[in-house]
């Protein structure tokens, strides 16, 4: 039930605002269900988000959030990056790497509070001059999404926002084809070393279905209020970074 319930929260933030499944997903399965080994929860974690990011991706492209030809090539620079990215994470303390997550996530939620009132390009296309810029933000954000072992939307939506000026929540839909391509591409490398806990899995999947419905709606009704989205973003990150390196350095 706990597993469950952790599950539904992953996929309302993860549809609600494209990134935060496993910003969310890692800490609740070490600190609330109680996975021992932060690679396991890492492993465990990709893999559920991406099933969940997928059905997300759906559900905002029956509405028209998602621009596919940008979604499909920031996934496809992102997903050699995440293959390497996710051989090295491997290789790093878990305690270390969950410490390390938190102070990137810090980062990136300053970003998005400091253009959280830019109001993004309607119907934005991925023209041939803005192709590079797709492709080098897809690249790094994919290193960065194996290497912690996360779905990466985190570091999609604003890595789309700034490479092709769409709007947020354009960025939200369209950032689900790249969380679903990184976190199977993590999800099958970690499951290689026997890192995945399927039933885990499967419960935060089972959730997560739920979770994401209502993410989707509360989406498109938080979009009309210009800065919203981002700051709601920003906060989910801030917190749980705060808690993250709480429990990382010590203190609880």
């Amino acid at each position: 039930m706990t597993a469950l319930i952790c599950g539904v929260l992953v996929g309302l933030i993860l549809t609600l605002i494209g990134g935060g499944g496993s910003v969310l997903a890692v800490p609740l399965m070490v600190y609330v269900v109680g996975v021992k080994d932060p690679h396991i929860a890492i492993g465990t974690s990709a893999l559920a988000v991406a099933v969940n990011a997928l059905f997300g991706l759906f559900t905002h492209a029956r509405a028209g959030n998602v621009g596919w030809r940008c979604g499909f090539a920031f996934a496809a620079a992102g997903v050699i990056g995440a293959a390497l990215g996710s051989t090295i994470g491997k290789e790093v303390n878990g305690q270390r790497l969950l410490l390390l997550f938190a102070l990137v996530m810090i980062l990136v939620g300053v970003l998005m509070l400091k253009n959280r009132h830019a109001k993004g390009v309607e119907n934005v296309q991925c023209t041939f001059q803005r192709m590079p810029r797709v492709l080098g933000f897809g690249a790094l954000a994919g290193l960065f999404s194996g290497f912690f072992g996360i779905g990466g939307g985190f570091l999609i939506v604003p890595g789309l926002i700034s490479a092709t000026g769409m709007t947020m929540l354009a960025a939200v839909g369209t950032s689900l084809v790249a969380v679903t391509a990184f976190g199977l591409t993590t999800a099958l490398n970690y499951a290689r070393a026997g890192l995945v806990d399927w039933p885990l899995s499967a419960q935060f999947i089972l959730g997560g279905l739920a979770g994401g419905q209502l993410g989707a709606v509360l989406a498109r009704r938080l979009a009309a209020r210009r800065g919203a989205l981002s700051t709601l973003f920003a906060g989910a990150v801030f917190a749980v970074a705060a808690y993250m390196i709480w429990r990382g350095l010590g203190m609880a």
